[in-house]
C-alpha cells in the first residue's frame, strides 16, 4: 500500500508546541484522536474531542504515569500487518482497534541533565513507553507514520500519508531513539558510574552541514554536531560572511580556536594556522600589534591561512587582515566597523565564537584507525612556573621564564616533532611534523632568518628567544641547532636517557633549562 488515509491517531507529546494545531486539522478531517495525560488536556482545553489511552486499553494510566500505554491494545494496534488474516483475526478476536498515525516525541532527559536535575529526577525522565510505541510504528511503516519531529506535523495534517513518507518518518524515528538511547547510556556510564572508557562507548551525532568536499575534491564530507548539552567550538561559530566553509577550513578553524583559546584570559593575542600548524602566535598590547608579530614570524606560510584571535576583532587589525589573501577569521565578536572593512572582501569568512572554549575542559578524542578507533582523553595537561624543574647552573631569566612558557604553550600545538623559539610573546620560528626533533630545530631557525630578511631586520628573533621542544631530546644535536640559532633558554619535558649529557650540553653553552615533566606529541 503506498497512500493510506489516516482513521486514528495516537498523539502523546512531551513538547506540546504545534500539536494542538495538527490535531485540530485531523478532527477536521474526521480522525478519531486517541491521547494520554497531559497531552489529552491540552487538546481538551483547546475543544478537541479526545479519547483517553485508558478507554482504548481498559487500563487506567497508573504507577504516576509509568505504565499507560504499555499494552497490546497499543502495540497490536501499532504492530498488526494490515493484509495478514491472521494478524487481522488476532485483532478483531481481541478488539484491537487499528492505529494509522503515532505522534510522539520524547520525555526531555538531555534537558533535565542539563539543568543539574536530581538523580531521581533524571530517572523518571527517562521515557520507556514513548520509545516503545515509536519502534512498533516505525517497524510497520508499512501500514503506520510514525512522527517523532513537529516539521513534519504538516505533512500528516492532510490526513493520508505516502510510503515515501511513512519509510522517511521511520528513518528519523529510529535515528531518535538511538540518540535518546545513547544519551541515557552515556549518562549512566560517565556521569552515573564514573567510567572512563565504558565498555560501550555510545556515540550520536547529527548532521549538520553538507560540505562541497572533504581534505581533497574526490572525497565527500559533511560536518557532524553533538546531541548532548550545548557546545563551544567551531562547530557553533556564527558565519557573518564569506564562501561556505570547507572541511580544511573547519580543520585548520579549529587548530587556531584551540590555540588562541590557551590565551583567553591574556593579553590580546593572535594566531595564524596553516594546514594546521600554527606559523605565527603572538601576544602585544593591541590585537594589531599582535597581528603584526605574528605574521612577521612567517608571512609566506600566512598566505591564505587561519587566523584566531582572543578579542574580538577591531577596525585597526581588520585593515591590517585584509591586506593579504585570509581564508578565514575566528574572532569572540567584531565591531561594526570591522564587518565593514571584511564586507569588501566578499570571500573572507568571518566567524564569530561568542564563548572561546575551555582549554582545560575534560572530553573524550577520537581517531578512527582501520577496523576501530583510538580514543584519549583530552591533551589538558597545562604546566605553571612552580611546575618547572631547572636543571642547568643558569637559571632562567624572568624573561627567559615567560617566553620559556609562551614557547612550550604553542609547541603543544604544533605537529610533532615540534620546535618552538619563542621572544618578548612572539614566535620568532616554528617547526612541525618532521621525523626528528634535529630536522624541526633547523627548520625553525631557516624560518626565523627568512622572516627577519623579510623584514628587513639586522638579525632573526630566535637570537636571545626561547626554545620549547614538545618532547625531550633524545639527542644533544637538536639543542646544539637551538644554541646555534641564537636560542638562550630551553624547556622541555626531559626524560631521555641522556639527560645529563643534553644538561651537560646547555651548561657549557651557557643556556638555561627548564624541565616540566611533561610533552606534548601531536599526530
Amino acid at each position: 500500500m503506498t497512500s493510506i488515509p489516516i482513521r486514528r491517531a495516537l498523539l502523546s507529546v512531551s513538547d506540546k508546541t504545534g500539536v494542538v494545531e495538527l490535531a485540530t486539522a485531523l478532527a477536521g478531517r474526521g480522525v478519531e484522536l486517541v491521547s494520554t495525560g497531559g497531552t489529552a488536556r491540552a487538546l481538551r482545553d483547546a475543544g478537541l474531542a479526545v479519547r483517553d489511552i485508558s478507554d482504548l486499553t481498559g487500563f487506567p494510566e497508573m504507577m504516576d504515569g509509568r505504565v499507560k500505554t504499555l499494552h497490546p491494545v497499543v502495540h497490536g494496534g501499532l504492530l498488526a500487518v494490515r493484509d495478514d488474516a491472521a494478524h487481522m483475526a488476532s485483532a478483531s478476536d481481541h478488539a484491537i482497534g487499528m492505529i494509522d498515525l503515532v505522534v510522539v516525541n520524547l520525555y526531555p532527559f538531555a534537558q533535565t541533565v542539563a539543568k543539574g536535575a536530581s538523580r531521581d529526577e533524571i530517572i523518571e525522565n527517562i521515557d520507556i513507553g514513548g520509545p516503545s510505541m515509536v519502534r512498533s510504528a516505525a517497524k510497520n511503516h508499512a501500514y503506520v507514520a510514525i512522527v517523532t519531529d513537529p516539521a513534519d506535523y504538516a505533512i500528516v495534517a492532510t490526513g493520508e500519508t505516502t510510503l515515501d513518507d511513512r519509510r522517511r518518518f521511520a528513518a528519523k524515528a529510529y535515528a531518535l531513539t538511538a540518540q535518546y538511547d545513547a544519551t541515557i547510556a552515556s549518562w549512566f556510564a560517565f556521569a552515573d558510574q564514573g567510567e572512563r572508557f565504558p565498555a560501550t562507548l555510545p556515540l550520536v551525532f547529527r548532521r549538520g552541514a553538507e560540505l562541497r568536499y572533504g581534505e581533497n575534491p574526490h572525497q565527500s564530507a559533511a560536518l557532524y554536531l553533538p546531541t548532548g548539552p550545548s557546545a563551544h567550538g567551531i562547530a557553533q561559530a556564527q558565519q557573518v560572511q564569506g564562501k561556505e566553509l570547507s572541511y580544511n577550513n573547519y580543520n585548520d578553524a579549529d587548530a587556531a580556536l584551540e590555540l588562541v583559546s590557551e590565551f583567553r584570559d591574556g593579553p590580546p593575542t593572535v594566531v595564524i594556522v596553516k594546514h594546521a600548524n600554527p606559523c605565527g602566535v603572538a601576544t602585544a598590547d593591541t590585537l594589531a600589534d599582535a597581528y603584526r608579530a605574528a605574521l612577521a614570524c612567517d608571512s609566506v606560510s600566512a598566505f591564505g591561512g587561519i587566523i584566531a584571535l582572543n578579542r574580538p576583532l577591531d577596525a585597526e587589525t581588520a585593515r591590517a587582515i585584509v591586506e593579504i589573501f585570509t581564508e578565514v577569521v575566528v574572532a569572540p565578536g567584531a565591531s561594526e566597523e570591522a564587518r565593514a572593512i571584511f564586507a569588501s572582501k566578499k570571500n573572507l569568512r568571518l566567524l564569530i565564537c561568542d564563548d572561546l572554549p575551555d582549554p582545560m575542559r575534560p572530553g573524550l578524542m577520537l581517531k578512527t584507525i582501520a577496523g576501530g578507533a583510538l580514543v584519549q582523553s583530552r591533551d589538558n595537561g597545562r604546566v605553571t612556573g612552580d611546575d618547572l624543574q631547572v636543571v642547568t647552573k643558569r637559571a632562567p631569566t624572568d624573561r627567559e621564564r615567560a617566553d620559556c612558557l609562551f614557547a612550550w604553550t604553542v609547541a603543544k600545538h604544533v605537529k610533532s616533532n615540534a620546535i618552538v623559539y619563542a621572544r618578548d610573546g612572539s614566535t620568532a620560528g616554528v617547526g612541525a611534523g618532521q621525523m626528528n626533533r634535529l630536522e624541526s630545530a633547523r627548520i625553525a631557525a631557516w624560518k626565523a632568518k627568512d622572516a627577519a630578511e623579510k623584514a628587513g631586520w639586522d638579525q632573526p628573533r630566535t637570537i636571545g628567544s626561547a626554545v620549547a621542544s614538545d618532547a625531550f631530546f633524545p639527542f644533544a644535536d637538536g639543542l646544539l641547532a637551538a644554541v646555534e640559532a641564537g636560542a638562550t633558554a630551553v624547556i622541555q619535558p626531559g626524560g631521555s636517557i641522556r639527560d645529563d649529557e643534553v644538561i651537560a650540553a646547555a651548561d657549557e653553552a651557557g643556556l638555561a633549562m627548564l624541565f616540566t615533566g611533561m610533552r606534548h606529541f601531536r599526530h
